[in-house]
């Protein structure tokens, strides 16, 4: 039912269609081909890769339209159907069942998100592992999804909602990640804590070398579901019926 009701919204189907192309257009029509050197600071090891501008800014980029789409997505989930959850956790519902149908369904909207503009990307330029690489957006989407549900979970106003999720997403995912700024940055342990570090270096790991990314991928999956639970926590909470 969370899946056909989102079908249903025409308009938020064709925005998530159209806004990576938005994205990634101005991307390739603005940026430089200057070579950059930068390091791939998530290994263990020192290792330094040369790379255009314009195929790093698209592939951070594309981790980027991800991890912002998929969290307004879940957001917009959580708070959309507060009172119709209410009522079906009344009629019997545990508040956890309701939870996982919504990320359940986020899931599959976020799988298809990252194939979507996975292949989007390869069409500009080859990555070196396209499905290690898709693997990477899909861990943006997860950690920016389980995100946006304890957002939506915690904050009823959607304003609110918006301008934690905005506030997070552009200054993690939208600046702090990009490999260019992190290359000079001064205090960069601080962007190594933040929920966008790892995928971000697991996808551009997978898309320009022959380097294993797992270390990243498992930390993603970590913060993600640290995310998840509070999320779980908050709602169930929020949800009980109190006797």
């Amino acid at each position: 039912m969370i899946l056909r009701m989102l079908f249903r919204r025409r308009v938020v189907l064709l925005l998530l269609v159209l806004m990576p192309i938005v994205f990634l257009s101005v991307v390739e029509m603005t940026a430089s081909a200057r070579m950059i050197l930068f390091r791939l600071a998530s290994l263990d090891e020192l290792v330094f890769i040369k790379e255009s501008q314009k195929q790093i800014s698209l592939i951070f980029f594309s981790v980027t339209s991800t991890g912002f789409l998929v969290s307004f997505l879940a957001l917009n989930l959580i708070q959309i159907d507060n009172n119709v959850n209410r009522r079906l956790v009344i009629c019997g519902y545990h508040p956890f069942e309701l939870l996982i149908a919504n990320l359940l369904s986020l899931l599959l909207v976020i799988i298809f998100i990252a194939i979507y503009i996975g292949l989007l990307i390869n069409a500009f330029f080859a990555v070196k592992h396209l499905l290690m690489y898709i693997t990477g957006l899909i861990l943006i989407g997860f950690v920016y999804g389980c995100y946006g549900l304890a957002i939506g979970s915690l904050i009823k106003g959607k304003l609110e909602g918006i301008f934690l999720i905005v506030l997070l997403a552009n200054i993690d995912a939208g600046w702090l990640q990009n490999p260019m700024y992190y290359a000079e940055a001064q205090n960069n342990i601080i962007i190594r804590y933040l929920p966008a570090y790892y995928p971000s270096q697991s996808a551009i790991i997978s898309a320009f070398t022959d380097y294993s990314g797992a270390n990243a991928r498992f930390f993603s999956i970590i913060y993600g579901s640290g995310f998840l639970i509070l999320s779980l926590l908050i709602f169930y909470n929020k949800m009980r019926i109190k006797k």
